[in-house]
């Protein structure tokens, strides 16, 4: 199977990307004449991540590119090799050399649906030692791409619509990978933005991002611009020297804020100058390498004012240290008189961003397993009843009431037929003692088919466009399970023919 050729294709895993121990199962299954059962395997979760009540799926994309480029090459078999014993038959080998997913079929919740507790995120069919080598690769790319993006969704439901979101959390990412894994799945968990320019080029993510305080600390104030001059934003009028400018503008800012003229920090003011010279249609503020109050602020009003009598206008301030709510409540007030002060409307206006480690509460603040194996139902049996799977190759279906909204999760045997909308139908909610009957309005099937014995079915949404379905989803959600605290947990249920197979699978590990 030819690998996809885009840029994303740079960025996929690699075939080794597993367990050994699923290569020392293949060998098994090879060695028991079993390579070719057919098998299924389902990959979902117990618990939504974060006390929460839901999750995002995330990762299909990454996954199917992984299919479609598998192929084991002789580096790879060699390193197998010499991780086996060394007298694994050499046919076993070659059995692997011709391995690809031609024989797999996937079947998953699209890109940014909502996911509960135990409905398959990812259905995986095909031979069983191929798909035993996949479990381990597929597990990895839907497992953190869905935690980051749900992780994304609560931030955002915290934030709002409206409030614009940047991910930049690259310098402490978990290596290369799960960087440009974060980055990416925190725009479609519902981030505006990365300041991650490989996932820009790879990916498609938008990209953002200004200065640092790295940027503000190498100015001293002694140096000299070679070109202060600046254009205005018209295009047409005679140029002005931007430095000498906001000098002027300084000592108004300071007799406006009661602030003697030497305060506010000449390396800063610099710094400022010289961005402004370089992004004068983009000009932002980072307020907090010195002192806000007696420095940052003024110097940056200071530059703004000077940008403003050229046509052009600031787009925002940055606080990333100290009581962010507190100041950023004072820097709205210093922006609000000084607008009255110097006739400058849109200055009250100017947005405030923050960052430095942002969490739920700080941003509040501010505003898996093999299921099937030649068409028998496999369980895992254990003490502990979290740890139990379910049964047999499944389908999934949402319910919904009259007005849309979501009443629960259903899942059953594939070979029962789907929930009909109007009828009136038996199901078991998981932790629950007894049956309950419930009539859906709408029934929606979860699992789609997205690639058949190896061919994909259709094309896979663009990341903007999952981004996007993200949203709607979350918007589907009422208020008591979007919750972010103590939420009310959604209901998923089986079938009673699912709930019958537990039952007598249970009963039969327990003699």
């Amino acid at each position: 199977m030819a690998a996809e050729q885009d840029p994303e294709g740079r960025a996929a895993a690699r075939p080794l990307l597993t367990d050994l121990y699923q290569a020392t199962m293949a060998l098994g299954y090879w060695r028991a004449g079993r390579a070719q059962d057919q098998a299924v395997f389902e990959l979902f979760f117990r618990q939504c991540p974060f006390g929460g009540a839901f999750a995002l799926a995330a990762g299909l994309r990454d996954c199917v590119r992984f299919l479609r480029a598998f192929r084991l090459r002789d580096a790879d078999l060699q390193f197998l090799a010499s991780a086996l014993p060394p007298d694994t038959d050499p046919a076993f080998f070659e059995h692997l050399r011709a391995l690809d997913c031609s024989g797999v079929t996937v079947r998953a919740l699209p890109e940014g649906s909502l996911a509960f507790p135990g409905v398959p995120l990812l259905q995986v069919s095909g031979p069983l030692l191929v798909v035993q080598l996949l479990e381990t690769p597929l597990l990895c790319l839907v497992s953190y791409a869905s935690l980051i993006a749900t992780n994304a969704a609560r931030l955002r439901l915290i934030a709002g619509p409206d409030k614009r979101l940047l991910e930049m959390g690259l310098r402490r990412a978990q290596g290369p990978d799960g960087g440009l894994t974060a980055s990416t799945y925190s725009y479609l968990g519902g981030f505006d933005a990365s300041s991650n320019v490989l996932a820009g080029q790879l990916r498609g993510v938008p990209v953002a991002g200004t200065l640092a305080h790295s940027f503000v600390t190498s100015f001293s104030g002694s140096e000299v611009p070679p070109d202060p001059m600046l254009a205005p934003a018209a295009g047409q009028g005679s140029q002005v020297d931007l430095a000498a400018s906001v000098e002027t503008w300084l000592e108004r800012v300071c007799g406006h804020l009661g602030l003697g003229v030497q305060e506010p920090h000449r390396g800063e003011r610099a710094a400022f100058v010289a961005y402004a010279l370089a992004f004068p249609r983009a000009f932002q503020g980072l307020l907090d390498t010195y002192s806000v109050r007696r420095s940052g602020l003024p110097n940056f009003l200071a530059v703004a004012l000077a940008l403003q009598e050229l046509g052009y206008q600031a787009v925002g301030v940055r606080l990333d240290s100290g009581d962010l709510l507190q100041q950023a409540r004072e820097i709205r007030g210093v922006f609000r008189t000084a607008a009255a002060q110097f006739g400058v409307p849109w200055l009250q206006s100017v947005p405030i961003a923050v960052s430095n480690n942002i969490d739920e509460e700080e941003l509040a603040r501010l505003a898996q397993k093999l299921v099937s194996v030649g068409g028998q139902p496999r369980m895992k049996l254990t003490e502990d009843p979290e740890k139990q799977t379910l049964p047999g190759s499944k389908a999934a279906f949402r319910l919904l009431g009259s007005d849309g909204s979501l009443l629960l999760d259903v899942l059953q045997l594939v070979e029962e037929p789907p929930p009909q909308a109007g009828q009136e139908l038996r199901v078991w909610p998981r932790g629950a003692r007894e049956s309950r009957t419930v009539r859906p309005a709408h029934v929606e099937p979860l699992l789609r088919l997205w690639v058949q014995q190896g061919q994909l079915c259709e094309p896979l949404p663009s990341l903007a466009e999952s981004r996007a379905f993200a949203q709607q989803s979350l918007h589907r959600l009422s208020p008591a399970h979007r919750r972010l605290e103590q939420p009310a947990l959604y209901q998923v249920a089986l079938s009673e023919k699912l709930q019958a197979l537990v039952d007598r699978l249970s009963a039969r590990g327990a003699l």
